[in-house]
Protein backbone atom coordinates (compact mmCIF):
# COMPACT_ATOMS: atom_id res chain seq x y z
CA UNK A 1 0.00 0.00 0.00
CA UNK A 2 1.33 3.40 -0.77
CA UNK A 3 -1.20 4.93 2.28
CA UNK A 4 -4.18 5.13 1.35
CA UNK A 5 -7.09 5.17 4.02
CA UNK A 6 -10.07 2.93 3.61
CA UNK A 7 -12.95 3.88 5.09
CA UNK A 8 -15.94 1.34 4.50
CA UNK A 9 -14.48 0.25 1.78
CA UNK A 10 -13.53 3.00 -0.26
CA UNK A 11 -9.96 4.70 -0.09
CA UNK A 12 -8.91 8.02 0.17
CA UNK A 13 -5.28 9.66 -0.60
CA UNK A 14 -3.75 11.27 2.47
CA UNK A 15 -3.71 14.51 1.26
CA UNK A 16 -7.43 14.54 0.42
CA UNK A 17 -7.95 13.92 4.59
CA UNK A 18 -5.37 16.36 5.37
CA UNK A 19 -7.62 18.94 3.12
CA UNK A 20 -10.38 18.46 5.15
CA UNK A 21 -8.91 18.70 8.63
CA UNK A 22 -7.24 21.96 7.52
CA UNK A 23 -10.32 23.49 6.03
CA UNK A 24 -12.20 22.69 9.32
CA UNK A 25 -8.98 24.29 11.08
CA UNK A 26 -9.41 27.20 8.32
CA UNK A 27 -12.89 27.93 9.18
CA UNK A 28 -12.20 27.90 12.82
CA UNK A 29 -9.51 30.36 12.81
CA UNK A 30 -11.76 32.56 9.83
CA UNK A 31 -14.40 32.50 13.30
CA UNK A 32 -11.81 33.57 15.40
CA UNK A 33 -10.35 36.40 13.49
CA UNK A 34 -13.72 37.48 12.57
CA UNK A 35 -14.88 37.26 16.03
CA UNK A 36 -11.65 39.33 17.36
CA UNK A 37 -12.38 41.77 14.53
CA UNK A 38 -9.04 41.35 12.50
CA UNK A 39 -10.24 41.10 9.61
CA UNK A 40 -10.00 45.24 9.71
CA UNK A 41 -5.94 44.96 8.91
CA UNK A 42 -6.49 42.49 5.47
CA UNK A 43 -6.96 43.91 2.19
CA UNK A 44 -8.32 41.56 0.36
CA UNK A 45 -10.05 38.66 2.49
CA UNK A 46 -10.59 36.08 -0.09
CA UNK A 47 -6.89 36.13 -0.71
CA UNK A 48 -5.78 36.02 2.62
CA UNK A 49 -8.07 32.74 3.56
CA UNK A 50 -7.00 31.11 0.54
CA UNK A 51 -3.38 31.47 1.71
CA UNK A 52 -4.37 31.14 5.93
CA UNK A 53 -5.98 27.13 3.78
CA UNK A 54 -2.60 27.01 2.15
CA UNK A 55 -0.57 27.48 5.30
CA UNK A 56 -2.28 25.12 7.31
CA UNK A 57 -2.29 22.72 4.79
CA UNK A 58 1.34 22.93 4.49
CA UNK A 59 1.69 22.82 8.65
CA UNK A 60 -0.57 19.57 8.56
CA UNK A 61 1.71 18.22 5.92
CA UNK A 62 4.85 18.79 7.24
CA UNK A 63 4.06 17.35 10.62
CA UNK A 64 2.47 14.46 9.92
CA UNK A 65 5.61 13.39 7.17
CA UNK A 66 7.77 13.90 9.85
CA UNK A 67 6.19 10.54 11.82
CA UNK A 68 5.43 7.49 11.04
CA UNK A 69 2.11 5.03 11.09
CA UNK A 70 3.33 3.77 14.44
CA UNK A 71 3.66 7.29 16.03
CA UNK A 72 7.23 7.34 16.18
CA UNK A 73 9.86 9.38 13.88
CA UNK A 74 11.07 8.03 10.93
CA UNK A 75 14.73 7.80 11.10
Amino acid sequence: MIGESSIAGVFFPPLLMLAIGAFLVTLGLRWLLRRLHLYRFVWHAGLFDTALFVVVLWLMSAATTQVGFSGSAIS
